[in-house]
C-alpha cells in the first residue's frame, strides 16, 4: 500500500493587482500553480484610523494546494513577497486538506524540490 500523501491549501488575500506577487513567491518555494478569486474586504473604519492610510476593499485570494512538507516554505516565500510590508498588504494562511481528486502524480515533496 502506497503512503498517502498530505497536503495542505495555502491562501492568500491580497490587494487587488498583486496576485502576480502571490505567484511568483509561490512557484520561489516550490508551488505549481493556483487559483484566483476576486473578493471584497470589509475593513474596519476604526484601523483606518488607526493607520492613516485607508484599507483598499477590492482584494483577491489565491488557492494553493501544496504538499505539507513544503507549506510553511510556501507561505514564508509569499509573505515576503506580498505580505503587509508590500504593496500587495497581503496575508497567508493555510488549511490541512483531508482528501484531494485530480491532481497529477509529481512529486512535490521538499526533498525531491531542492534536489532540482
Amino acid at each position: 500500500m502506497d503512503a498517502k500523501v498530505e497536503y495542505s491549501l495555502v491562501i492568500a488575500i491580497v490587494n487587488s493587482g498583486n496576485t502576480d506577487l502571490v505567484m511568483e513567491g509561490a512557484r520561489n518555494a516550490g508551488a505549481r500553480g493556483g487559483t484566483t478569486l476576486r473578493a471584497r474586504g470589509t475593513g474596519n473604519i476604526e484601523l483606518e484610523k488607526f493607520y492613516g492610510i485607508p484599507i483598499q476593499s477590492e482584494k483577491e485570494m489565491v488557492l494553493i494546494i501544496v504538499n505539507d512538507d513544503i507549506t510553511e516554505k510556501v507561505m514564508e516565500s509569499i509573505y515576503k513577497a506580498a505580505g503587509l510590508e508590500t504593496p500587495g498588504h497581503g496575508i497567508v494562511f493555510s488549511q490541512k486538506i483531508d482528501n484531494v481528486i485530480g491532481l497529477s502524480a509529481i512529486d512535490l515533496t521538499k526533498e525531491n524540490i531542492e534536489e532540482n
